[in-house]
């Protein structure tokens, strides 16, 4: 076994695999995502694919191209026939499977048009292509052990490095250079890359959920909301806070940040095994729009982060019916936002357990901050 390689971590998954396999009434399952493959495989390149069939004495098969031959063969175990393909990986597909019949199944959000188109031609006619919706959703939801330590470890370095930028202060400093020197601390400290684009935005700038940095210097007396992640070891990291920087920011700002605080801990609480995503949503909603600020709450509270960093489950008002597990890794970022004024967003990533949350994000505090 390589290094860093869990086999037994490998073997779980694709028994796990197996079984919704069985369930969906599917023969071979069509693994193609680069996300989806590494969480099957290990295999960290860009050109793989693999099959994998439902039956539990069925071969599992691992296809890339001369590329990346040595690094499959370090990174995908023996549980997988390793194969090398000179032309198309699709080409390779009708031999693997065989005349049929039989039900191949595929991810119908993730595979386009055209792939679908060669994935049809390369089966044959003895093969029905099955959409497979949230297979690996599913099953990436629940995080192992290893995995869990592994996010935690991403968080770490994130507060790490957002608290080392705030030494060297957020004053005269614009909003893109306080990212760049944020995201370039977490890979200067190990991280392979942010896990989105950060987000610095001050004062009526704030107000944009998703704002993109500017090259704007950040005054005294706003309130800046940081919105930032590392990936680390394929695994991401999601957290946000609001600092102010100065003390004379106005009781409008201390007013929405206490709320957003409050509804932020609250909702936080609420996290645990047995409700679902909508239910720990209206605590936080309800909070909110008792204080007249309903209108300006707009997104959901919360996401799953995993090797992606939005995933399942939600915490929306448009959530399933799906219960929160033990193991399930999600946000808690309740938001208020004030169109031409300020906005306010407090996030932290917690483990769902059954007695309560295991929060990730320890590193920095919630209590409003002034910060030079």
């Amino acid at each position: 076994m390589s290094a860093g390689r869990d086999d037994t971590a490998i073997a779980g998954r694709v028994e796990r695999l197996r079984s919704a396999l069985a369930e969906a009434g599917v023969d071979v399952l069509l693994v193609d995502d680069e996300i989806d493959l590494r969480y099957l495989t290990g295999f960290t390149g860009s050109s793989g694919m693999a099959l994998v069939r439902a039956d539990a004495d069925g071969p599992l098969h691992f296809l890339t191209d001369f590329r990346y031959t040595a690094q499959s063969e370090a990174e995908v175990g023996e549980v997988f026939a390793r194969q090398t393909v000179s032309g198309e990986l699709y080409e390779a597909l009708g031999g693997l499977l065989g005349p049929g019949p039989g039900r191949l199944g595929f991810d119908e959000a993730k595979l386009t048009v055209r792939g679908h188109s060669r994935l049809e031609g390369a089966a044959g006619e003895g093969w029905e292509l099955i959409r497979c919706k949230g297979l690996f959703e599913s099953l990436r939801s629940v995080k192992e052990p290893a995995e869990i330590a592994l996010i935690a470890a991403a968080c770490r370095l994130a507060d790490e490095a957002l608290r080392e930028t705030l030494e060297e202060g957020l004053l005269r400093r614009t909003e893109r250079q306080v990212a760049f020197e944020l995201e370039t601390r977490m890979r200067r400290m190990g991280a392979e890359a942010p896990s989105f684009p950060s987000i610095v935005a001050f004062g009526e700038h704030g107000a944009l959920p998703h704002a993109q940095p500017r090259d704007v210097e950040i005054p005294p007396d706003v309130l800046v909301t940081i919105d930032w992640g590392a990936v680390l070891d394929g695994y991401c990291s999601d957290c946000t806070r609001t600092y102010a920087t100065g003390e004379a920011i106005s009781d409008r700002a201390r007013e929405v940040y206490a709320l957003v605080l409050a509804a932020q801990e609250a909702s936080l609480a609420a996290v645990r095994s047995g409700p679902n995503g909508r239910e720990v949503d209206a605590v936080a909603r309800d909070i909110i729009a008792a204080a007249g600020e309903g209108a300006n709450f707009g997104h959901g509270l919360g996401h799953g982060v995993g090797m992606e960093v939005h995933e399942a489950p939600r915490l929306s008002r448009t959530a399933g019916d799906e219960r929160l597990v033990e193991g399930n890794i999600v946000t808690v970022e309740p938001g208020v936002y004030l169109p031409g004024m300020l906005g306010v967003r407090i996030e932290d990533l917690v483990v769902v357990r059954s007695d309560g949350p295991e929060v990730l994000t320890t590193g920095l505090g919630k209590t409003l901050t002034v910060t030079a």
